[in-house]
């Protein structure tokens, strides 16, 4: 039997998604062992979950830092190997018209906290990290300091909408204001998008007339609580292949249809 994998997650909240994770690897479901919960604020409910289960836990103040920013931005470090024009490059996060001033407010705050993390999870070696409910955009800084090989990404998220559609906050809210008739949440590996990476599964599920949004996020998180294991069950028995796929549209041909490339994910038998 192959060694277990060491998982790492983020939380921002109660942390059910990672109730279900630590569930599914005591069970056996998962060949895996959680490492370490890391929250980004003191009131994340899931570190109680983390702490039932003997779970080393950690937290990084985003608030503090992001406060501590805006009140003065030298009241921040950023780490020695912060390269702000390489990281803007890489990102998809913000549109090229962006305001300047709240960009790089984002990135020096960010490059302060994710070093912060990784110094936190330097304690516990991991083979993969995943985000249960956690509420930050993670940046190419701290996205190329975890995936040192392009080919085995090891960051993955749950989101809770049928991705492409609806990514952001608050996924269930918009698909049910959309007036969508098909709910259904997301698990992807992360790239340098928001909620844009490459996806490995997905559920759906019904949204009946008359059914209130809280009914509609209630059916959604039953079916991320199996979604989220299964995935990471796939991940543990390196089922998991990254496959770059043309994906330019050959009806379409043109002076400005040239050949575009997406990166998929593909299930092995």
């Amino acid at each position: 039997m192959k060694d277990k994998i060491r998982i790492g997650a983020f939380i921002s909240g109660g942390g059910s998604n990672l109730q279900a994770i630590i569930d599914a690897c005591e069970s056996g479901k998962i060949n895996g062992k959680m490492v370490f919960v890391g929250a980004d604020h003191p009131q994340a409910k899931g570190l109680a979950r983390a702490e039932r289960h003997s779970i080393p836990r950690f937290i990084v103040d985003y608030g503090s830092i992001i406060g501590r920013y805006r009140r003065d931005p030298r009241n921040i470090s950023v780490p020695l190997d912060f390269d702000p024009e390489a990281i803007r490059a890489k990102q998809h996060l913000f549109h090229a018209d962006a305001d300047p001033a709240r960009v790089e407010g984002f990135f020096r705050t960010r490059a302060a906290a994710e070093a912060a993390l990784l110094h936190e999870m330097a304690a516990y070696p991991f083979d993969l990290l995943v985000l249960a409910g956690f509420m930050r955009n993670l940046t190419p800084y701290f996205i190329d300091r975890v995936n040192t090989d392009p080919d085995h990404p090891r960051i993955m998220n749950i989101h809770p909408a049928l991705l492409p559609a609806f990514p952001g906050v608050d996924g269930y809210g918009d698909t049910y204001r959309y007036g969508c008739k098909i709910g259904g949440c997301t698990v992807h590996f992360i790239d340098y998008g928001e909620d844009s990476g490459p996806i490995i599964g997905q559920r759906a599920f019904p949204i009946e007339e008359g059914e209130s949004l809280d009914e509609v996020r209630e059916k959604g998180l039953k079916e991320e609580w199996k979604l989220y294991p299964e995935c990471i069950r796939l991940f543990s028995e390196g089922r998991l292949k990254l496959v770059r796929r043309d994906v330019s549209n050959q009806d379409h041909s043109g002076p400005n249809s040239a050949p575009r490339e997406r990166v998929h994910v593909q299930v092995l038998k």
